[in-house]
Order: C-alpha cells, then sequence, then structure tokens
C-alpha cells in the first residue's frame, strides 16, 4: 500500500483507505462519467474500457468525445453514460455521478457537471499553462469543495511512474481503482476483460501490471 503525504486540505486517506464518496443506489438507471485532462492522457482510450466494460454488464451506452481539441496540453472532455437505456450521449449539466480528472485545473472545469452528490477522483498533477496564472493545489481542492465534499485525489502519476517506470497508464489506474474503490457500478473483472480487449497486444502487459497495481 502506497503512503500518501498528508494534507489537511485533500480529501484522501493516507494510505488510500478512506475515500469520500457517495454511496451509488441499489437499482441502478442510469450512471453518468465525465473524464477530463489534457491531450496526450489517454482519454479516448480510457472511455473505450469502460464503454466495454459497461457492454460486458449488458448495460446500454452512449459516449461523447470532444474532436480538434487533443493536442498535447489541450483541454480534453469525454462523456461516458450507461445504464438499463440511455437516450442522449451528453452528460447534462450537474448530472455526472463521477468526474474523472487526469489534471487538477481541468478537474475544476469539469466541475460544471457536478452536484452535491458528484464524486471526484482526480489525479494529482498540474500541467502549467504558458502565460496564464496557474492554480495551487490547494485553491484547486478549495474551490472543488463548493460543489461536492466527496473530492479525492490521488498521486497515480508519481505512483505509476515509480512502481510501473511510466506514468502513461495513470488514467487506466485511476479506473481501475474507481472500480475497486466502488466509485463506479462497474466489476473490477469487468475492467480487466475490457483492458484485455481495447489494449493493443505490445502494451498490454504494462497495462495489466497497472490494473494489479490498483488492486493492492
Amino acid at each position: 500500500m502506497f503512503s500518501l503525504p498528508k494534507n489537511k486540505n485533500l480529501a484522501f486517506g493516507e494510505n488510500l483507505e478512506r475515500f469520500a464518496y457517495s454511496k451509488m443506489p441499489k437499482n441502478l438507471e442510469q450512471f453518468n462519467i465525465v473524464i477530463v485532462g489534457t491531450g496526450g492522457q489517454g482519454q479516448i482510450t480510457l472511455l473505450q474500457i469502460l464503454a466495454e466494460a459497461a457492454i460486458i454488464e449488458r448495460y446500454d451506452v452512449k459516449t461523447s468525445e470532444l474532436h480538434g481539441l487533443s493536442q498535447r496540453g489541450g483541454s480534453v472532455e469525454v462523456h461516458i453514460r450507461f445504464g438499463k437505456k440511455i437516450y442522449s450521449p451528453m452528460v447534462a449539466q450537474g448530472k455526472a455521478d463521477l468526474i474523472l480528472g487526469l489534471e487538477m485545473q481541468e478537474a475544476l472545469k469539469g466541475s460544471y457537471y457536478a452536484n452535491p452528490k458528484t464524486n471526484f477522483l482526480i489525479n494529482q498533477f498540474i500541467q502549467s499553462i504558458p502565460l496564464a496564472k496557474n492554480l495551487t493545489e490547494k485553491e484547486i481542492s478549495e474551490n472543488l469543495k463548493k460543489f461536492s465534499k466527496n473530492i479525492n485525489i490521488v498521486p497515480a502519476d508519481k505512483i505509476c511512474q515509480e512502481k510501473l517506470g511510466n506514468s502513461v497508464v495513470s488514467g487506466v489506474y485511476l479506473i481501475s481503482l474507481a472500480s475497486f474503490k466502488k466509485l463506479i457500478p462497474l466489476k473490477p473483472n469487468s475492467i480487466l476483460e475490457a483492458i484485455k480487449k481495447v489494449i493493443p497486444e505490445k502494451y498490454l502487459e504494462l497495462n495489466l501490471k497497472t490494473f494489479n497495481l490498483a488492486k493492492s
């Protein structure tokens, strides 16, 4: 288990055990996820894995991708909705059940989709924006708490770099962690099978190690 830095402004446990989250209803009608980050962080791959996992569990699935903004460093936002019957691929304002932030400033932008019950799972990473005032981690955390108290910030980049030698899989680490911690109503085995189906063979071993790392 990884030891995380103590910070009174962040809502994660010292050892990833104590997550702040709203419990999911037993009879799920629909579940809405917004993934936000910057170009080059693999949002489309994460979307494909989650969609495949939802299909494995026989949910109706709709996804939406923002194209033309995915140059490295630019904002990228993708949506996935799944449940008994889904009509629109877009998550409406204030209707996200989970906001997955691959970058902290982008997670704050994604709060447009939050409500008091929304769960946030955020990579502890800030991408410097040239010629702009960059918010600090404390400022971002305090602003996020205006929208929801369920803020979980995890040093996914650092964990993956230290344990796997590559931070590029931090997004896969986070969606796997979300499943193990029950932040999403998708079974870990469904995520695992989806990873095997979506990820190209040459990168599969690294991603399987990432999944197992999230379990440990």
